[in-house]
Order: C-alpha cells, then structure tokens, then sequence
C-alpha cells in the first residue's frame, strides 16, 4: 500500500508543478504578445530642425553608428538627394536631442516629411531600394509609379 500512496504523491506533485508552469508560460506570452512595438514614430516635424527646409521634401534618416541595417538605409536613401529633396541621416548620439525631440526609440527609421513638416511615409528597419525611391517618387508625383511598386 505504501508505495502506491508515494506513487500517487509523485502524480499529486508533477501535476500541480506541471499547472503552475503552464499558468506563468501563459501569463508571459500574453504579456508579449500584448505588448505590440514599443517605439514610436513622429507625425510631424519641425522642419527648421532639418537641413535645406526650403526644400519641398525631406528624408530624415534616424540611425546609430553601431547599427548594421542603418547604415545600408543611408546608402539607399542618399541617393534621393537632389534640388527636390533633403536627405540628413540624423545618428542617435551625435544628434541625440533630434531624437529625443522627437521621440525616436528605434532605428533606422526613415521618414518623408513634406515642406509643412507632415510625415508621410515613414519606414521602420532597413527598407527596400524600391519601396524608399517608390515612395518618395509618388509623394512628388501622385501616379507616377505603378500599383506593384508602391510596396505594403
């Protein structure tokens, strides 16, 4: 008899053990999975904050020297530079009070601001060449790019 009461115990135990790893599992995913992205990106910007303002377009690059991806969002979107379009690459130690400013908390974030300083498009990660220069290419011209290339 006893060591059917021991076996039972054992159950007892590895039951009760079992339930309270599956309640903190639980608890743990629904706290990340409802925690969602916790960066923030800017609606609009004060556009004397920026290099060229009279410029009708601006691309604010938002990024860190130890960031790998910033550094192949700069290559992308430095190309965009032209009489149109402003193009800065704002990095978050040398022009920390920009981000904070701003609330930037991720990178590279790219945004397109108009000449009110509107944001509208903004990328979060390295974004592909198409999706950038697609991007700013419709903003200028409402059109002039085709459906399949506006990207997401």
């Amino acid at each position: 008899m006893l060591p059917v009461l021991i076996v039972l115990a054992l159950v007892v135990v590895a039951v009760a053990v079992a339930l309270l790893v599956q309640r903190n599992g639980s608890a743990d995913a629904a706290a990340q999975a409802g925690a969602g992205p916790s960066w923030t990106v800017p609606t609009r910007l004060d556009r004397g904050d920026f290099v060229r303002s009279e410029a009708p377009w601006l691309v604010a690059v938002f990024s860190s020297t130890t960031c790998l991806a910033c550094q192949g969002t700069w290559e992308k979107a430095q190309i965009l530079e032209s009489a149109e379009v402003a193009v800065q690459s704002l990095d978050s130690v040398e022009d920390e009070a920009i981000h904070e400013r701003y609330g930037v908390d991720a990178v590279p974030m790219v945004l397109v601001v108009d000449a009110a300083g509107e944001v509208c498009r903004s990328f979060m990660g390295e974004p592909t060449a198409t999706d950038l220069w697609a991007a700013v290419a419709e903003l200028r011209e409402p059109g002039s790019v085709p459906p399949s290339c506006t990207g997401p």
